[in-house]
């Protein structure tokens, strides 16, 4: 995808580790968000060093960690039971980006054959001591194997979308079902906290999507979108999250109160703070 001479949509900070500031560049036709300058693959990794990235740790600290990890064991119930409405017949699951390996536990014990893509090392030890199998990469991983492929918050991190969504049709059979969940940067809470916004989150977040973005890019592959689905925790979690690098302090009843609003005005105009997008091969 070209972005040369793409206009700015906003410009914001890494808020949580480099403090650096980045562009968004707006692809106006598929209404998806760049983040510009975009690190080098080799520097990547120094953007996540940071005890807070809690998604990579199983750390319970502070208040705000323990009410993420409460929260995480219901959605991680919710998550397999959607992958089960959409196949039934449990078979074999991919993960990629399987962080430390809860949803893939979860996974195992309903019965489902498991394998993880990790990039970090540190989150994979913590997932094999919990009995996860991993895959070195994608590229490794045979044509047409997967009946679920999931990707829980990953694709906004991938540095290639397009060549991510050309494996994705690869590795999945043609019957299987693609589950994607990503930030929209279309959101109440989005428009609210504006460069604030921690759901940016950049340059770990390469890519900022919307529903049309999500819906052009995987129609490109002849992969097609049955479902869309509110993320509606994430309004919150976002909410406080922004609040904090807004005013300098974890505000809890403003961070509510503004994922309140933002699940409501979702409600009315299909607009959440995260979507989970359900796709299936349309060709094969």
């Amino acid at each position: 995808m070209d972005f040369t001479n793409k206009p700015v949509y906003i410009t914001v900070k890494d808020h949580s580790v480099s403090r650096e500031t980045f562009q968004l560049l707006l692809d106006q036709e598929l209404q998806l968000l760049k983040t510009h300058p975009q690190p080098a693959l080799q520097d990547l990794g120094k953007y996540y060093e940071s005890d807070d990235y809690i998604s990579h740790t199983d750390g319970k600290r502070s208040l705000f960690e323990k009410l993420y990890h409460t929260v995480k064991q219901k959605a991680l119930r919710d998550k397999i039971k959607l992958v089960q409405r959409f196949q039934p017949a449990k078979g074999e699951i991919l993960d990629i980006g399987a962080g430390t390996g809860d949803f893939l536990v979860v996974a195992k014990q309903n019965g489902w054959n498991i394998t993880g893509v990790e990039p970090s090392p540190k989150a994979k030890d913590i997932a094999k001591g919990k009995g996860v199998v991993f895959a070195e990469d994608l590229a490794s991983i045979a044509s047409h194997s997967k009946d679920v492929i999931t990707m829980w918050h990953v694709l906004e991190h991938v540095p290639d979308v397009q060549a991510q969504i050309a494996e994705l049709k690869r590795i999945l059979k043609p019957t299987g079902t693609l589950i994607v969940a990503v930030p929209n940067y279309k959101s109440h809470d989005a428009q609210y906290y504006k460069e604030f916004w921690a759901a940016y989150d950049v340059p770990r977040h390469l890519w900022h999507f919307s529903k049309t973005s999500i819906q052009k890019l995987f129609a490109a592959q002849q992969m097609d979108l049955v479902q869309t689905l509110p993320m509606k925790f994430d309004s919150f979690y976002v909410s406080l999250l922004s609040e904090k690098y807004k005013t300098g302090k974890m505000n809890f009843v403003a961070g509510f109160w503004r994922g309140l609003q933002s699940n409501l005005k979702g409600s009315q105009n299909g607009e959440y703070s995260s979507h989970i997008y359900v796709l299936q091969n349309t060709k094969n």
